[in-house]
């Protein structure tokens, strides 16, 4: 057996490879004798030939459009080493953009070189940039154990928070470094953000993999803007490729908790002008690394965890920073946000002192942001409301230097005096809370406004309970599938886009996910326009395949694309009022019976869902009760929430005293 045939794959990727759902796949193992046979792995966690699958797929007319770059992954996760996957990717990404090119790296072994010159070909054939991304993503999600990325949407708030605070002239040739870059995450990000030419981009990392992959990331961007870059690898705080080099923004997700960080041979390193970090405080060597390579008004931004901000023995550096005006705030993100996701990270904005003949003193206060509010609720892992989120901090942050204006709720500023104590704390949550308290003018206000919500729900309770049934009678219905085939709707499965490597640009869609179902309904992504299967549009039904979010409605507003397990059903208006379908779907007792087995993680087979068949005109009657059950449910939901919202303040205010009896 070769070794292109000894390629392992699993159920879930001849699923991806054909574009499925792995039922699907399971069910082609069942019914069709000629399926490949297994190779390896467990009656549960079967594998297969990666070769006889393709062949299998191809001969069976089951590949569709799928191009070779699903065929490609399994053949570099068969590589084994998380770094000779790595290089081999980076690999080729250098033959795509330069077929003729030899290798930079000798230390592949002939298997990789062969895969990278295929993935190569791929690439020219199907898109350079979007091959490189597409198995760089796989692979960071193959090795999302052993690596901690910054997600793209939080690389994209720190390039704006940096472009945002930096000092200066109009910038017109810009500095850019990232002292940890892993795989170009942040460097990306700025490129995408900073339309001016003359970027110059400096990165270290010290695993040889990541560093590749980022020079390949760059070079892809580069061909987009106008970019310079210097990539290194090296250990930055013992080993600084870039010594002396100063930068407009410095933009860092460090390692956290490195005892090994090079306390012993550092200790009369001049880079500690604020004070030698302890050993214990590896994150403040790299604040001081950051600080050491800003040109005057330059910013930095880094990530942090929480713990920096309150340990005892990093109290005199952190006063330092303070008194001399290099910490200019500290946001304190939602869990999720980046790894570990369990934690609450946070972002530290610092500045260096700008240039001129008599510099402004530094600024008498720090501002405090506390945006963990923006956690998303009813979710499995922590995830980030991230639109909220973003417009919140970029809010807080367009005010830095205005003492004249209030920081939004959420954010305070913390004079120095107040922080210059035994314990030099900068957590945001500790000062910030008082802050949040309503005024007693806002308290009433929320009051009328849910008093106004008690008036409307009575309203629509009185209409709604003024409706006649029929008891006794039965209803023929149909499914939806049988009104596919009928053609009286057309149904589209939502699937995830291909994330990109970098920030999108170009014209971009809403991305709804269950996710989103989940926390409140409002889609917390973009994709690119032409990346997303299925993109609903005013009056389209859109219905939720998942029991635990199961639900049924008619798209309002301006397109919008579905992420997996959500369903677009685009109705023949000749044949079916949208409003009737959607209603009829909704229903509990139709969810029940079309899911695949009783748990709230069960999938909900869409075209076993139940309708009425009803003419069209009777259809329009039930479609108008439909939409003011709708409205009744949403008052009631608003209603849920603005009452325990009144709850917690009116406990807090109690709790704090001062009831006027």
């Amino acid at each position: 057996m070769s070794a292109h045939d000894a390629v392992p794959v699993s159920l879930a990727e001849i699923a991806r490879i054909a574009g499925v759902g792995r039922a699907a796949v399971s069910n082609w193992r069942r019914r069709h004798d000629s399926f490949p046979t297994r190779i390896g792995g467990t009656d549960v966690s079967p594998q297969f030939s990666l070769a006889e699958v393709e062949r299998w797929l191809r001969d069976s007319g089951k590949l569709r459009d799928i191009g070779g770059r699903e065929l490609l992954w399994p053949r570099f996760e068969a590589l084994g080493s998380r770094n000779e996957s790595g290089l081999a990717i980076a690999e080729a990404a250098r033959r795509m953009r330069s077929p003729q090119a030899g290798t930079v790296h000798p230390e592949l072994s002939p298997q990789a070189r062969d895969l990278a010159a295929q993935a190569a070909k791929v690439g020219r054939k199907e898109g350079a940039r979007a091959t490189f991304e597409f198995l760089l993503q796989r692979w960071l999600e193959t090795h999302v154990r052993q690596l901690s990325t910054t997600p793209p949407q939080l690389a994209t708030l720190m390039a704006r928070i940096a472009l945002a605070v930096r000092l200066g002239p109009a910038l017109d040739g810009l500095t850019l470094l990232d002292p940890a870059s892993g795989t170009g995450h942040l460097v990306a990000a700025v490129a995408e953000e900073y339309d001016s030419p003359g970027l110059e981009v400096l990165a270290c990392e010290r695993d040889p993999a990541l560093a590749a992959l980022t020079a390949g990331r760059l070079a892809f961007l580069a061909e987009e803007h106008e970019i310079r870059t210097q990539i290194a690898t090296a250990d930055t705080l013992r080993d600084n490729p870039f010594a002396g080099a100063k930068a407009d923004i410095v933009l860092c997700n460090p390692p956290f908790n490195e005892r090994e960080w090079g306390y012993e041979e550092l200790a009369t390193d001049e880079r500690w002008t604020h004070g030698l970090p302890p050993r214990t405080e590896p994150e403040l060597a790299w604040v001081q690394h950051l600080l050491a390579h800003l040109k005057p008004g330059g910013a930095a931004v880094v990530v942090l965890p929480p713990a920096v901000a309150s340990r005892k023995a990093g109290r005199r550096i952190r006063g330092s920073l303070l008194r001399t005006g290099a910490l200019r705030a500290v946001i304190s993100l939602p869990s999720g946000s980046a790894q570990p996701h369990s934690v609450s990270l946070q972002l530290w904005i610092l500045r260096a002192a700008p240039d001129g003949p008599a510099p402004a003193p530094p600024s008498q206060n720090v501002l405090l942001v506390d945006a963990t509010r923006f956690a998303r609720s009813g979710t499995r892992e922590p995830s980030p409301d991230w639109s909220g989120l973003g417009s919140f901090v970029l809010t807080s942050m367009a005010i830095l230097d205005d003492e004249d204006q209030d920081p939004p709720k959420g954010a305070v500023r913390v004079p120095l005096l107040d922080l210059l104590d035994d314990e030099v704390d900068v957590t945001p949550g500790r000062y910030t809370a008082a802050s949040d308290e309503p005024s007693r003018e806002e308290l009433a206000g929320k009051w009328i406004a849910f008093e106004s919500l008690l008036t409307d729900l009575a309203g629509h309770a009185r209409s709604l309970s003024a409706l006649g049934f029929e008891t006794g009678t039965s209803q023929t219905t149909t499914t939806v599938g049988d009104l596919a085939k009928a053609g009286a709707l057309r149904l589209s499965a939502g699937q995830q886009p291909l994330e990109p490597a970098a920030p999108t640009r170009g014209a971009t869609v809403p991305l709804l996910t269950i996710t989103d179902l989940l926390h409140d309904g409002t889609p917390s992504d973009v994709v690119p326009t032409g990346s997303a299967p299925a993109i609903a549009e005013e009056g389209d039904v859109v219905v939720a395949g998942v029991a635990r979010a199961f639900k049924a409605w008619v798209h309002e507003g301006p397109p919008m694309a579905l992420g997996p397990q959500l369903y677009l059903l685009r109705v023949d208006a000749d044949k079916l009022e949208a409003h009737f379908l959607a209603g009829c779907l909704y229903a509990p007792t139709n969810g029940r019976q079309a899911g695949t087995h009783a748990s709230s993680s069960s999938r909900i087979d869409i075209r076993r869902l139940q309708v009425l068949q009803l003419p069209l005109e009777k259809q329009a009657t039930y479609a108008d009760t439909f939409r003011r059950l709708r409205a009744f449910e949403e008052l009631l939901t608003t209603a849920d929430g603005s009452g325990k919202g009144l709850v917690n303040d009116m406990s807090d205010r109690l709790a704090a005293g001062g009831l006027i009896a």
